[in-house]
Parts: C-alpha cells; sequence; structure tokens
C-alpha cells in the first residue's frame, strides 16, 4: 500500500524548524540563521520512498504580526493549518510555552495527529527534558513528544518512522525524483537573502527583498543579476558599503553557496535598488510572493 500526505512544521522563531527540515529532507532548503524571521515563506520539501511520499512544509515563526509583510507572513503559516495531514510542532529546550493562544487552541481541537518534538536535547539536562515533556504534555494531551536534536540528527529516524506509520493511504502527489515545489530562483533568493541576514545588523535585513532578474544557465556556468531592494536611500549605503566592500563580501559568500546547491560554477551580479516602503504595500508584497 502506497502512503502519501503533507506534513506541516510549525512552531515560533528560532527553535529549529528550517534546520529540522533541512535534516529530514536532506537538501539546504530553508535558509537557517540566528536571527528571528528567517523563513518568510511557505517552503516545501518533498521525501520520496518505493512505497511512500512525505511533503513537508516549512513554515515562518509564529509571531505578533508588526506590519504588512508579517501579516501576510502569518497567512502562510495559517494555510498549514488547512491541508496538513500531521504536524510536526517544533519547540526547543529553552522555550517557555509561547506559542500564541489562538494557534494551541487549534491544535487541542483538530483531529490531525500532531507529532511535538523537543529539540536542542543535546544540551539540555534530563531534569529540563522531563519538566518540557511533562508541560507539553498537559497542554497537548493528544500529541505524542519526542526528544530530537535537528543539528546533531538525533532520533531522527524515530521522527521519520512515526510520520510514515501516520501517513495516510494515497497516491504520489508529486514525481518522486522532486525534492522541492520551489523554482531556482526562489533559492537564489534566499542564499543572498540568508547573507543579508549574517552580515548585516539591526533593521537592514528585515528592509530587504531580493528580486532575481535573469537565471541564464549555460554549459560551463549559470549566470545569474538579482536586485536587493531596500526602503531607503540609507540602508542602500550600508549594503554596499565603503568603496562596494561590503557588497562584494555579500555577493562572494552568496556565490559559493549557490555553487554548491547548483553543483555548478556561478556568476553573481548584484545591484541595490530603494523601493520606498515595499513591506507596507500589498500590490508590492504579491509581487515578491506574499
Amino acid at each position: 500500500m502506497h502512503k502519501a500526505g503533507f506534513v506541516n512544521i510549525i512552531g515560533c522563531p528560532n527553535v529549529g524548524k528550517s534546520t529540522l527540515m533541512n535534516a529530514l529532507v536532506g537538501e539546504r532548503l530553508s535558509i537557517i540563521t540566528s536571527k528571528a524571521q528567517t523563513t518568510r515563506h511557505r517552503i516545501m520539501g518533498i521525501v520520496s520512498g518505493e512505497d511512500f511520499q512525505i511533503v513537508f512544509s516549512d513554515t515562518p515563526g509564529i509571531i505578533k504580526p508588526l506590519y504588512k509583510l508579517q501579516e501576510k507572513m502569518m497567512q502562510f503559516v495559517i494555510s498549514a493549518f488547512n491541508d496538513a495531514d500531521l504536524f510536526l510542532l517544533i519547540t526547543d529546550i529553552y522555550e517557555d510555552i509561547q506559542l500564541e493562544e489562538s494557534y494551541l487552541a487549534k491544535l487541542q481541537k483538530i483531529k490531525t495527529p500532531v507529532l511535538v518534538l523537543i529539540n536542542k536535547v543535546d544540551v539540555a539536562t534530563q531534569e529540563k527534558l522531563e519538566e518540557k515533556v511533562q508541560q507539553w504534555s498537559a497542554k497537548l494531551p493528544n500529541a505524542e513528544i519526542l526528544p530530537i536534536s535537528a543539528l546533531k540528527k538525533f532520533n531522527l529516524d524515530a521522527v521519520m518512522d512515526k510520520i510514515k506509520n501516520l501517513l495516510p493511504p494515497g497516491e504520489a502527489f508529486y514525481n518522486k525524483d522532486e525534492y522541492t515545489n520551489k523554482p531556482e530562483r526562489f533559492f537564489v533568493s534566499e542564499i543572498v537573502r540568508e547573507k543579508i541576514l549574517l552580515f548585516y545588523k539591526k533593521e537592514i535585513p528585515y528592509s530587504v527583498e531580493i528580486i532575481v532578474n535573469s537565471f541564464k544557465e549555460e554549459e560551463a556556468i549559470i549566470r545569474i543579476q538579482a536586485d536587493i531592494l531596500v526602503e531607503r536611500d540609507s540602508q542602500k549605503g550600508i549594503i554596499i558599503g565603503n568603496k562596494g566592500a561590503a557588497l562584494k563580501k555579500t555577493g562572494t559568500a552568496a556565490r559559493k553557496d549557490l555553487e554548491t546547491f547548483f553543483q555548478k560554477q556561478v556568476y553573481l551580479e548584484l545591484f541595490v535598488k530603494v523601493d520606498k516602503d515595499w513591506r507596507s504595500s500589498d500590490n508590492r508584497l504579491k509581487n515578491f510572493g506574499y
């Protein structure tokens, strides 16, 4: 019997959702940094076997939205509640139960199976772990709770076994050789944005969007041209840096990761442009896929 289903990953920012999905799928699909709100879109990773297909969906960390972009990000989380065959609720050993009450209430009511994965147990004491298990058991008595370390890949085989057991019968949704539903340009923009999250501070990373204008794959090289959009002229100067040094550092690091991702030589050209208040414009956000 063939089984297939949508396994949706939810949780607060910085608990390891993207690290977990990358470990389970085996591809670097979701950008991972230590900054909150790293994942802005709903990113799907597909794992297929002879008699199963799991469609993982990584979602933005659950927050109280402060502006239009964050509202759009939370719509991706809400959509994850509508099509899940199984939920992976990711928390970690440090996190107090801060999940918005409305989301907890949804999880308490739904009939869809829920696995609560307590991440980062490689840095926890047994007492701390037992305390967290008791807290989550009280909040979600119908959920099954598993300790994991996404970074160290601890107990992930057990998670995969649980997922396969809980999948409903069904045919594959995607070709068995696909591992994501996102186009190549999407991963270019994510890798460039990751470098900006790593290299720049304060508000800069959250005011940035990446537009890939051209992606031309030749026999020996991929030629990519992309714009880094910011909201203010002062931000443009910071992104470029003194004599272009900061932009060059970003471009070099992104190019190296793109070459690893595509397994091919990459020529990357980056420009910085100002698009005032793009985070608050419905039309602009729609154009960017939110």
